[in-house]
Order: C-alpha cells, then sequence, then structure tokens
C-alpha cells in the first residue's frame, strides 16, 4: 500500500492506473479506523481494480464547541489495518494540502441539509459538501463509499452528486454493529463504561420501531413518539432530534407510504451518537 500526502501524488497514482484501464474506488474517512470502515473498504475492494482510503480530519465540518481538537485519531492503526484490508493507496493530507490559503469556495446542497443534523450543525453539511467534492476532484474515483450510519450525509452527497453531474458512483453500504446492537463510531470511544451501556438504548429504539412496522403500524409521528419514550426511560440520554423523512427528499412524513428513514441524534452524556433505519410499507 502506498501512503501519499499530497494532491498530486494522489492524482500522478491514479493517473498511472488509469493508463492501465483500471477502476478506481474512493472510501473517504476521518480516520480512527473500525470494522465500519473496513467494511466499505472490502466492498470497495469487491468491486473496484484499486482503492484509495483518504484520512482526513475535516476542520470545515466541526462548528464552534465541537470535537475537532478531541476528535481521535491513530495513524499508526489506520495505516495497518489499511495495509491487512489490502487497500492500494492511503491519502493522508493536512489540512494545508487541502486548503490553500485564502479559499473562499464552499459546496452548499440546500433543502436536505437544514432538518437533522443539520438544525444543530448548521454549517457541518457545507464543510462536508467541501470536502468531499475536493476530494472527488482529487481522486475523480468510479465508485465512493459511504455508510448508512450517516443516512444524511449520505443523501445529501448523493444529491450533490447528481445535480452536479459528477462522474462517479455513490455506494451506501450496512451500518455495522457491535454485538449489542451499538453502531460501530469512532466517537465510540468517548463513552465511559456506564455511558457505553446506555447507548444500546439507541438500538432498542430502532428495535421497537421496526417491531411496530412488522406488526403493521403505518403511522410515522405514533413510531417516533414510541422511540421517543424508549430513549427518554434512560436517564443518561439526551434527545436532540427523533425523526421520520422521507429517504430520498429527507422531507418529514407522517406515514409510511415510501421509504422512510427513521433517524435520531441522541447525547449519552456528553457525547452526540447517531443512529437510524429505512422502512417501507411491504416492512410487514
Amino acid at each position: 500500500m502506498q501512503v501519499v500526502k499530497t494532491v498530486a501524488g494522489v492524482r500522478e497514482l491514479v493517473a498511472a492506473w488509469r493508463r492501465q484501464g483500471l477502476t478506481v474506488g474512493l472510501v473517504p474517512t476521518m480516520g480512527y479506523l473500525h470494522e465500519g470502515h473496513a467494511s466499505l473498504v472490502r466492498r470497495a475492494l469487491s468491486e473496484c481494480d484499486r482503492v484509495v482510503v483518504s484520512v482526513f480530519v475535516n476542520p470545515t465540518q466541526f462548528g464552534p464547541g465541537e470535537d475537532l481538537q478531541s476528535y481521535p485519531r491513530d495513524p499508526a492503526h489506520d495505516q495497518a489495518l489499511l495495509e491487512g484490508l489490502g487497500a492500494h493507496a492511503l491519502f493522508y493530507p493536512a489540512v494545508e494540502e487541502m486548503y490553500l490559503p485564502g479559499a473562499c469556495t464552499w459546496v452548499n446542497v440546500e433543502g436536505l441539509t437544514e432538518g437533522l443534523c443539520g438544525k444543530t450543525r448548521p454549517t457541518h453539511f457545507r464543510g462536508v459538501c467541501t470536502v468531499v467534492t475536493k476530494l472527488f476532484n482529487i481522486v475523480a474515483p468510479d465508485r465512493a463509499y459511504f455508510g448508512q450510519k450517516d443516512a444524511q450525509q449520505l443523501a445529501v452527497v448523493r444529491r450533490m452528486v447528481r445535480d452536479l453531474n459528477m462522474n462517479l458512483e455513490v455506494v451506501g453500504c450496512p451500518i455495522v454493529r457491535e454485538a449489542d446492537g451499538l453502531a460501530k463510531s469512532s466517537r465510540n470511544t468517548y463513552l465511559s463504561p456506564q455511558e457505553r451501556t446506555a447507548a444500546c438504548v439507541l438500538s432498542r429504539a430502532l428495535s421497537a420501531a421496526q417491531e411496530r412496522i412488522k406488526a403493521g403500524e403505518r403511522d410515522a409521528s405514533a413510531i417516533v413518539a414510541g422511540m421517543r419514550r424508549v430513549i427518554e426511560a434512560e436517564p443518561l440520554a439526551r434527545i436532540d432530534y427523533v425523526e421520520a423523512v422521507d429517504a430520498l427528499t429527507l422531507a418529514p412524513v407522517t406515514r409510511i407510504e415510501g421509504e422512510v428513514l427513521f433517524a435520531m441524534a441522541v447525547y449519552i452524556g456528553k457525547t452526540r451518537l447517531i443512529d437510524n433505519f429505512i422502512a417501507s410499507p411491504a416492512a410487514s
């Protein structure tokens, strides 16, 4: 596996692959890699001739008072994991390599970014869309791989690619969970043992909602209310949001009539965790 730290170096490497007629996959990450990231890399390796994994803690998607400085980092672990998986290149740029002095250009996706996480993180998706666009321009992949755990991010990136006629396929991959149901996340490392136990309330709320849907419930607001009751019963949990939205447009819905995304953000102590699932009228 090659470790590349410059934009020019990645472009040179990908150009050499292109001359051989090889397809290229990109897995954008912020590092501190876990099994969820590994699943994306494996999927990319199964579908592409060459795979680039980027590790970049993007400062522009963190708001004031968020955890940019404390966000977990372990470059040696990340490199060893990627080498073991068989990734072909690790793109590990510095902030100065990704954001040139005086940079003043942003990519905004309107509408889809204003609800859910966008309510309390109003600048987050501007940073996500800008850095993802930059990575797409740098690597020029055939396919890019994102996890379903960040469901709003996945929907936003898909819309951005469609609206801007970007020549690549965005591939969404299933959520990877711990044995007790907690979605794998780099931020799980912030949790104390007591908080880690309490965090399972997110997956319990999802399971309760899925059971109601299997039993025939189609009132999305009633399902959301049930999810909130489960979460509110956990003393260490504080709800940011629990909502039902159209899986493509992210517009609020009241009934399950198409694919509906049930999404939540919940603070366990000071740690903000997200989780979700998609339901459809046929889910019974």
